[in-house]
């Protein structure tokens, strides 16, 4: 059917999916994260502060009778920077490790389309849907995974402690053990929430995947759309190259020569002699060529039959382009003859080539030869 579903979607209904808030992304995955950094950095940073307060009490107390309020407050200062640097250290960690999970996912988007309200949402059957569908029905199932992991991992750390409470074992060694497995239990969990979290954004990217498919028929319409009608390109086309041909056809009079071969093919040159080398200010075969044939006759722009140089300089140069310079002395022969016709009174007119070489060097295709590199010498 052409209304199935079935094409993966294009870059246009991704960018219009995040502006509505369809991104593959889980909130998992930022909370086990800050959970994992907690339990990694805690431990150092605890080790740290405790030697710091550690000193600072020894410093309290070896005062004594010099202790002054100045320096009761320069204590409190001090006690109170650790724990503001403790803090601000695991909030920095925190926040880097939350934006960069969001990084991972996707990047930040802003849905601006979901701010906006619709009446969609107050439809009771679509909100049953969502509270009684799958979607539904997998947060309740990865809630109740979260709670029986937590509950598996508390039980076993709370087991591993349990001989060592009521015992002969020195407090100390007590308090480092449960502080152990406390940090343990914290990287643990942090773990298992991290798996959770992986399972949980495969299942929001394909729920995703599946609503920003689309079918046959909204992917040709798509492409219509950004690429254009192929009649309405068509048509400017038509419409852009008359009008290059309009322009082409105003500049055969401004030319010095048409060379013509004899019939299918016409080549209109004007030489300046402080702008270069000869430049073709018209070309075309067939009906084009008899266009440019009929106004140079009527400009009174002379034309010379040359077959082989009319053919090379049709096949290797372009309008508005210089002609190559393999046929430089071709070219200058021909205009010598124009210009010396043109010093004695005598314009336009049908005629044959004042060269005596048929032979002319192979030039390469217009588009693919070098640039001039230079006029040729031709006098006025």
């Amino acid at each position: 059917m052409s209304g199935e579903k079935t094409e993966k979607p294009t870059e246009r209904r991704r960018k219009e999916s995040r502006k509505e808030g369809q991104v593959p992304r889980t909130q998992e995955l930022g909370g086990w994260a800050s959970m994992l950094v907690v339990g990694v950095a805690a431990p150092m940073l605890l080790s740290h502060e405790l030697s710091a307060l550690r000193d600072l009490m020894i410093t309290c107390l070896t005062l004594g009778d010099a202790a002054t309020p100045a320096k009761a407050l320069g204590l409190l200062g001090r006690g109170g920077q650790h724990i503001l640097y403790a803090l601000v250290v695991l909030g920095c960690s925190v926040m880097v490790v939350g934006v960069g999970s969001a990084l991972a996912q996707g990047g930040l988007y802003f849905a601006t389309k979901s701010l906006k309200p619709k009446l969609s949402k107050l439809d009771p059957l679509k909100g049953a849907k969502r509270i009684f569908g799958p979607q539904s029905l997998w947060e309740g199932a990865k809630m109740l995974l979260k709670s029986s992991f937590v509950a598996l991992l508390v039980y076993l750390a709370v087991r591993s402690v349990m001989p060592m409470i009521g015992g002969l074992v020195p407090i100390p060694t007590v308090l480092d053990t449960v502080s152990g497995q406390a940090l343990g239990l914290i990287r643990n969990i942090a773990f298992a929430g991290l798996a959770m979290a992986a399972a949980d954004y495969a299942m929001q990217r394909r729920r995703v995947g599946k609503q920003t498919r689309m079918s046959k028929e909204e992917v040709k319409q798509e492409h219509r759309q950004s690429e254009g009608d192929p009649m309405v390109k068509s048509a400017i086309r038509s419409r852009q190259l008359a009008a290059s041909r309009n322009r082409m056809m105003a500049d055969v009079p401004t030319a010095d020569v048409v060379l013509v071969n004899p019939t299918h093919v016409a080549v209109a040159l004007r030489y300046e002699a402080e702008r270069g080398a000869p430049k073709v200010v018209a070309r075309g075969a067939g009906a084009i060529a008899a266009k440019i044939r009929e106004l140079a006759t009527e400009e009174r722009v002379p034309l010379v039959r040359d077959v082989p140089l009319a053919r090379a300089l049709y096949r290797s140069t372009k309008v508005g382009q210089e002609i190559p310079p393999e046929l430089f002395a071709a070219v200058a022969q021909v205009l010598a003859f124009v210009i010396s016709r043109r010093t004695q009174g005598q314009r336009g007119g049908e005629h044959h080539t004042p060269r005596r070489d048929a032979e002319l060097p192979s030039v390469a295709p217009a588009g693919r030869r070098p640039k001039s590199s230079g006029p040729p010498a031709i006098g006025r």
